[in-house]
């Protein structure tokens, strides 16, 4: 970019500042479109970095609005490189991007068992970003040797392949603008717009319609997360109330899930995991002792180790064995089953689960994804 581009890109960013960084009772707000430009600019590197984290940042402490969610979510679709599977139906599974760190994480192993059960899943992320630097789907499957480097055509393409049905796709191949600023997002530390948004990016969709399934704990994220969800055109969401924001619930006690289905408004249900059989002593899939202590304080690749045991863990619920990580993978798997009308009821829907589980019908397709080209 030119110096005069540059300039005139800086004093583009400069009234969208004045707005929403003078303080707590004289901020005002933007408009969807102020918003998409100020989230542009950055993306495009256009403006210093010290605007972008001040912008960043400001909306962040004065609280931001649905338009600047909507305007900061168009910015990074605009941005992102989509593809879109030969399939009619695509379930977007949409873990928190920063990770889990209280417990082992298995959902990336939930695609397997859902393409196994006829639903074609895509999951995305990154290798690691804060604020918890967990462990990511990224991780638990580049320990598990699948690709994780695909773009979203080879994704795509692992979809619409009957023997796999499934794929992951990362940040850094679909929106490497947005991934590009992982930087950044660490030095201004506090939870920017872009971690809400940047889980709705789609980048791999369906030729008719796309779902979202995603987690949150927060009370006030189920109405954004259906707000943008529905703005970004998904047909459905499944907003799971789940273990650090997961995708996956509590093991052992109900939870209050939040959905919408044809674009139509959202309610909450209450999911027990007892309906379907699964009474656990623990809340999820628990990080052996003798890891705990030394991944406590670990950020980055230090937690590979974790993530090794993590995707063994997961593939052995896969191939069968009991316990709470074959709990959590037929759970989830249900909630996503009944949400999307595969199944009448949450026990239906587990027990099309388990047979995929117990035929090693999802075994068979994590192994065809970890020998895909």
């Amino acid at each position: 970019m030119s110096d005069h581009s540059h300039a005139e890109a800086e004093a583009s960013m400069r009234p969208l500042l004045q707005r929403i960084a003078t303080g707590p009772e004289l901020s005002k707000d933007l408009s969807l479109d102020e918003a998409r430009l100020g989230m542009r600019l950055i993306l495009d590197g256009a403006v210093d970095p010290v605007q972008a984290g001040v912008f960043l940042i400001a909306l962040r402490m004065k609280r931001e609005t649905d338009d600047e969610n909507r305007g900061v979510l168009e910015a990074i679709r605009e941005c992102t490189e989509a593809a879109t599977a030969e399939v009619d139906e695509v379930l977007d599974l949409a873990d928190p991007y920063d990770g889990c760190t209280r417990s082992l994480s298995v959902s990336p192993c939930l695609p397997a068992l859902l393409a196994a059960c006829g639903v074609p899943t895509v999951t995305h992320g990154v290798e690691s970003v804060g604020p918890k630097y967990g462990v990511t789907h990224h991780r638990v499957l580049a320990a598990a040797g699948v690709d994780v480097a695909a773009s979203p055509s080879q994704v795509a393409a692992r979809l619409a392949d009957p023997a796999i049905g499934w794929g992951y796709v990362d940040q850094s191949r679909f929106c490497p603008k947005l991934y590009a600023l992982n930087e950044l997002r660490t030095l201004i530390v506090k939870r920017p717009a872009i971690t809400t948004a940047e889980v709705l990016a789609g980048p791999v969709r369906g030729r008719r319609h796309t779902h979202l399934m995603t987690g949150y704990v927060h009370k006030a994220y189920p109405r954004k997360y259906a707000l943008l969800s529905r703005h970004a055109g998904f047909e459905s969401a499944l907003l799971v109330r789940g273990t650090e924001g997961g995708v996956i619930p509590s093991l052992r006690q109900p939870a209050k899930h939040c959905r919408y289905t044809a674009g139509g408004a959202e309610h909450f249900f209450d999911g027990d995991p007892e309906q379907i059989g699964i009474r656990a002593s623990t809340r999820a899939v628990p990080v052996p002792e003798a890891l705990a202590e030394a991944e406590e304080n670990s950020v980055g690749r230090a937690r590979d180790p974790l993530a090794a045991v993590a995707a063994a863990t997961g593939i052995a619920a896969l191939e069968g064995r009991d316990g709470p990580a074959r709990d959590a993978l037929m759970l989830g798997c249900a909630l996503a089953l009944w949400h999307l009308g595969r199944a009448e009821s949450l026990a239906e829907a587990a027990a099309s689960a388990r047979d995929a589980l117990d035929s090693g019908a999802a075994a068979a397709r994590f192994r065809a994804a970890r020998a895909a080209p």
